[in-house]
């Protein structure tokens, strides 16, 4: 369930900032999505895995925390961020 190193670079290069961002709001949304995929699907697959379920809860609501701090910042970059990141769709 944990992101690869790999993925992990592939995210921070096209979601950065400027050129040494790696913890930018953009950034961490985008590794806060990927690790809610990858616990959705396995929550369906493991229906009875409560404490998986309850990470993704806190995971949701960290990232729904960066959203409305994004949002509050610039709505423009809010809007262009979610369509990229396909969520509240």
């Amino acid at each position: 369930m944990a992101l690869t190193q790999q993925r992990k670079q592939e995210l921070i290069s096209n979601y950065q900032v400027h050129e040494t961002d790696t913890g930018s709001a953009d950034v961490q949304i985008a590794m806060l999505t990927e690790r809610i995929q990858r616990l959705t699907l396995h929550l369906q697959a493991n229906k009875k895995d409560h404490s998986s379920r309850r990470g993704l809860l806190k995971i949701i609501g960290q990232r729904k925390r960066l959203l409305a701090y994004v949002q509050q910042e610039n709505r423009e970059k809010y809007q262009a961020l979610i369509a990229r990141l396909g969520i509240r769709g």
